[in-house]
């Protein structure tokens, strides 16, 4: 385990910071995550570091941007270091739907896959069990 788990996790609470999975009910700890990558020069101070859920870490990868259509641009991913996620983000509660608002939040969620069947039938049962958000 990561030794700045117990920071992260805590300054996160216990969600996913892309996704707002609830960490409690996984058989397993989430993930620190490099908001910068390594491999791009982030480091590993608690300013660049966010707790992910495996779903979210491996689709991000190494990603920083995404291709949006809308605006026909490359954008930045959201970064849950300085972005809001209730500014680039809306869930449909009926629906569990994450839908973005901004071009952030559309390659956010086309690239962390938020809306895949799994997750998203995860997401529903969360929201009936009151875990999410």
């Amino acid at each position: 385990m990561n030794s700045r788990y117990p920071a992260v996790s805590r300054r996160a609470g216990q969600r996913c910071e892309y996704c707002r999975a609830p960490e409690r009910i996984y058989n397993f700890t989430f993930e620190v995550e490099h908001v910068v990558p390594s491999s791009q020069g982030g480091g590993n101070e608690l300013a660049n570091l966010a707790l992910a859920c495996a779903s979210c870490n491996r689709h991000k990868s190494a990603a920083t941007t995404g291709w949006d259509d809308m605006s026909a641009a490359q954008v930045p991913l959201f970064n849950p270091r300085t972005d809001r996620w209730e500014a680039h983000f809306s869930l449909d509660p009926d629906t569990g739907v994450i839908v973005g608002l901004t071009p952030t939040g559309r390659v956010t969620v086309a690239q962390l896959r938020f809306n895949d069947p799994q997750p998203l039938t995860a997401r529903l049962i969360w929201i009936e069990l009151r875990l999410y958000p």
